[in-house]
């Protein structure tokens, strides 16, 4: 649960207020995800140079040659996990970056583990975290491509990062009736959907063009 307890920033909740409002117009419809962008401070994920253009619909540096995700991508793959009214239930991340992307998948999933391959960059996500104090987040550091066999299977697999093709091992870690959601591609990349037949086999659905960092393997 959020730390209601943390003074509210007036201005970046009308900031937050206008992204919500920006992510209608741009067809977005699910409103417990919209709730849940609602609900998590942007700002405080992005560095204090950018803080002024959180709420932009615009992905954002990092550092370490990594972003954090632009609002409409965030707020499109969501919808798409969740469409149908479904629940997220037992959800993997693989790419925490700052730990954005982790803070809203905490409003949807009974649980939330999040992988990140560069141990700087999770030691900043734990400390964005931390504040928000969000029991149901795991993270670990480690490389995405593996998953975590040890606590699979996942009702719901998430990537921030675009492979050039589906990790074998994150479709053995996702759940029958599960859905993963992906970028895949190098030059060109499409959001991949992929839902686990209930009593086995795999759908796949190509959709929007969109533009990730690069899924790599191993860790640093």
């Amino acid at each position: 649960m959020i730390d209601s307890s943390r003074p509210a920033n007036p201005i970046a909740a009308r900031a937050r207020a206008r992204m919500i409002e920006h992510l209608r117009k741009l067809g977005i419809r699910d409103e417990t995800v919209l709730d849940a962008m609602n609900r998590i401070p942007r700002h405080a994920f992005v560095e204090e140079a950018l803080a002024s253009r959180a709420y932009e619909d615009t992905a954002l540096p990092l550092g370490f040659q990594q972003t954090i995700s632009q609002p409409f991508v965030v707020a499109r793959m969501l919808e798409l996990l969740a469409a149908g009214g479904r629940a997220l239930g037992k959800t993997l991340e693989v790419g925490t970056g700052c730990g954005y992307q982790a803070a809203v998948l905490s409003c949807l999933s009974s649980d939330v583990y999040t992988m990140e391959r560069i141990a700087k960059l999770l030691d900043r996500a734990r400390s964005n975290l931390r504040p928000l104090r969000l029991p149901n987040v795991r993270l670990k550091h480690g490389d995405g491509n593996l998953g975590l066999p040890e606590v699979a299977p996942f009702d719901t697999i998430i990537l921030a990062a675009a492979a050039s093709k589906v990790p074998e091992a994150l479709l053995k870690q996702l759940a029958r009736g599960g859905r993963m959601v992906m970028p895949l591609g190098t030059s060109s990349q499409v959001i991949l959907m992929i839902e686990h037949g209930a009593t086995g086999g795999f759908k796949e659905t190509r959709l929007d063009a969109v533009r990730f960092v690069p899924l790599l393997a191993g860790t640093e």
